[in-house]
């Protein structure tokens, strides 16, 4: 099911949009040029978790990819006539891989769409990379998946059609191992700690990243145990396991329908509240759960969020206008930035000639992306409408353009990665709270 809307208005369907079904369709504005002068208008797919574990942040990220595409095309109108996103249709993962395959197939092969923004999971998206947008020539951008196997998946090695607006776990395991050594606030460190951690790419690579890295800072390592995609009635088996050794500290590398049930029996059952969480734990469903006050005060990483940032401040402030929203989860200004650098792509295109919406594929865009995005070039500023609109009206000069996200640099290496700095939290009375921003300059390696 699809729900159709205006440019700048939002998906108001909820029944739509947990099916998976929101769509930005636009129209020229009268008085326009004719249509042969006007831009392209493509398609633009997304995948986002409205079910399962994840369901709490598919609409933040249908939501900031949407923002994303009102900024773009208010710009394309103004510099060349028209909209370069014709529609926005977001597909529901259900957090899991195989509903996700069968949702971008639609996307490709229904919808005929170049490129795809997400997922959120890197379980998904290595699924859907693997199985539908590489063998399809289809653009993905994931706006929400930190696995390290992102970086080297074999499938991508010479497509070059896998990339994403947020970093790596290899630096996020570091700074939680730096946290939980005591290398960051002096009145907290732990000497000893066990893993529980969803088993899937994201999972397994942030729990070997922190364990790596915990351990070569003199830490103990006692278990890492994995538990199911698929949200379970129980984790008991796998919490005596990860206790059986009685660590000080639980690094709970998991998504929030998982947190919510075995936090409550970590603390029932085993009697143990002293975790460590994840960008995956920030979420008000596990507040909901387990209870403020049992969470009060502990820590947690995640990539981005730096509100120092002129581009998160622009995002931050124009997002929660647009829609709303008294929250931006972790990851919600990377899907904003996966949406623009699309948008710039397309601009680019066009500018090279590419003058039908037949005419820009994945690959087209694939070409340009790092064009748009890495410097040198003009700057263009997230959440900046005059600097997203000079950018627009530089790439049809045939300048050079340079963007910087919201959710930091977007400068991608051969890998198709970004850098962007990793946020320390903490629960703080029934919500969370940023203390601490880690830039990349300060990450060490491991």
């Amino acid at each position: 099911m699809n729900h159709t809307s205006q440019p700048g208005a939002r998906c108001r369907n909820r029944r739509a949009s947990i099916l998976g079904a929101c769509t930005l369709s636009v129209a020229l504005a009268s008085g326009v040029a004719g249509a042969q002068e006007a831009p392209p208008a493509i398609t633009v797919g997304q995948i986002a978790p409205f079910t399962g574990a994840g369901a709490e942040f598919g609409e933040f990220y249908r939501d900031g990819a949407a923002l994303g595409f009102e900024h773009i095309n208010a710009a394309t109108e103004q510099a060349l006539g028209g909209p370069v996103i014709g529609e926005h249709l977001s597909e529901d993962t259900n957090t899991l891989p195989t509903p996700a395959i069968e949702a971008a197939r639609q996307l490709v092969e229904v919808q005929g769409v170049p490129a795809i923004i997400g997922g959120w999971s890197s379980g998904v998206t290595v699924a859907v990379a693997t199985s539908v947008t590489i063998p399809s020539e289809v653009l993905q951008i994931s706006n929400g998946s930190t696995s390290p196997l992102i970086s080297v998946l074999p499938e991508d090695s010479e497509s070059d059609l896998l990339f994403r607006t947020t970093a790596s776990d290899a630096l996020q395991g570091v700074v939680a191992a730096q946290l939980a050594r005591g290398e960051i606030f002096e009145d907290y460190s732990v000497d000893s700690a066990s893993t529980i951690f969803i088993n899937n790419p994201y999972g397994q690579g942030l729990s070997n990243a922190f364990a790596r890295s915990f351990q070569a800072r003199g830490g103990t390592v006692l278990a890492q145990v994995p538990h199911p995609e698929e949200a379970q009635p129980t984790y008991t088996s796998q919490l005596a396991q990860a206790y059986q050794e009685e660590p000080e500290m639980l690094f709970a590398a998991s998504y929030p329908g998982h947190s919510a049930t075995f936090l409550q029996e970590a603390r029932d059952i085993f009697e143990h509240t002293g975790w460590q969480f994840v960008d995956g734990n920030r979420s008000e469903e596990v507040i909901n759960a387990v209870g403020a006050e049992d969470l009060e005060g502990l820590y947690g990483t995640a990539p981005g969020q730096d509100p120092s940032l002129p581009g998160f401040e622009n995002f931050a402030t124009a997002f929660k206008e647009a829609y709303g929203h008294d929250r931006i989860p972790p990851f919600t200004e990377s899907a904003y930035d996966a949406a623009v650098l699309i948008g710039l792509a397309t601009v680019k295109a066009f500018a090279d000639g590419h003058d039908s919406v037949e005419a820009i594929t994945g690959t087209v865009l694939r070409d340009r992306l790092r064009e748009v995005a890495n410097p040198p070039g003009k700057e263009i500023v997230a959440g900046d409408p005059e600097s997203i609109l000079a950018g627009v009206e530089a790439l049809m000069n045939g300048e050079d353009v340079a963007y910087t996200g919201a959710a930091g640099p977007a400068d991608f290496d051969d890998n198709g990665d970004v850098i962007t700095p990793i946020a320390i939290w903490r629960y703080t009375n029934g919500d969370t709270e940023t203390v601490q921003i880690q830039s990349p300059e300060q990450i060490p390696e491991e």
